[in-house]
């Protein structure tokens, strides 16, 4: 079997990668479009392996076909644009801690409050990783060649795992941002979304106040979906919390905007918005 596999359960699963290769060939995701012509040439490639999978396997998946193409889609556009800032896929918090791409001095800083919160209370620090971090263009990363025959599993492989280099590189300023990236949202990942850009803004502030940085330029929380509703949008205008804790200060966004990205051109359309 090439695009399923049998679990040891007797399940079938989906091998996501090479179905999402062979899907997209040698197209150029910029010039996609629509992505729904990745997502069911994918889905038909399933189908004739193994008829019966079910719809809840194929959205099981559906995410993971959706960030690769954002993922690569911005190595395509950097190439276009190379003063574009990154834009970098992040693993969930289990598998690393994305305060770590800070630099030494204010991971400690997180590591400490984090600590503090802790002992004082009977309360945790608990935080997830955002699905993109926007890291300044002054930063060298390295990127692979894209292949001539089309991308590969170890292609997609190396560009999820980008991050790697940037343990302990970051400071302050060079960590412009944050994507949250979903292929559908629904009430909870609205809410999952508001929480997140909030408790990120937050302890940016939090390290500002430690370094004293009066003008610190703050960071931007982006939301990234296939189609947003009305109800969607005013559930994402959302108030950091932080900032309506100071009289002084001025009320502020957890969610800076949803951008609906669906298709090459609207995809090129957001990042020159986020990425600049």
């Amino acid at each position: 079997m090439i695009y399923t596999y049998e679990n040891t359960d007797k399940t079938i699963g989906i091998n996501s990668k090479q179905t999402f290769v062979d899907a997209l060939g040698k197209d150029e995701i910029l010039n996609l479009k629509s992505f729904d012509e990745i997502f069911q040439k994918s889905e038909n490639l399933v189908k004739k392996e193994y008829p019966g999978v079910t719809g809840g396997a194929l959205s099981n998946v559906r995410g993971n076909w959706y960030e690769w193409l954002l993922a690569i889609g911005v190595l395509e556009f950097r190439r276009a644009y190379p003063n574009a800032h990154h834009l970098i896929p992040l693993p969930n918090i289990k598998q690393y801690d994305c305060a770590r791409l800070y630099q030494t001095k204010i991971f400690q800083y997180i590591q400490d409050l984090r600590k503090k919160v802790s002992e004082s209370a009977d309360v945790s620090l608990i935080t997830s990783n955002p699905d993109f971090v926007i890291i300044d263009s002054s930063i060298n990363i390295d990127f692979p060649a894209p292949p001539q025959s089309g991308i590969s599993d170890a292609y997609i492989e190396a560009v999820c795992r980008a991050f790697s280099q940037l343990e302990h590189r970051c400071s302050l300023d060079q960590i412009k941002g944050y994507t949250a990236v979903k292929s559908s949202l629904r009430p909870d990942r609205r809410l999952q979304i508001a929480h997140e850009g909030s408790l990120m803004k937050a302890l940016y502030r939090h390290v500002q106040t430690r370094e004293w940085l009066i003008d610190a330029p703050g960071i931007k929380y982006y939301a990234i979906t296939s189609k947003a509703t009305d109800a969607d949008r005013n559930a994402l205008k959302t108030v950091a919390t932080h900032s309506i804790t100071d009289v002084g200060s001025k009320p502020e966004a957890a969610v800076d905007d949803l951008l609906c990205v669906f298709s090459g051109p609207e995809l090129e359309s957001a990042l020159k918005k986020i990425l600049f």
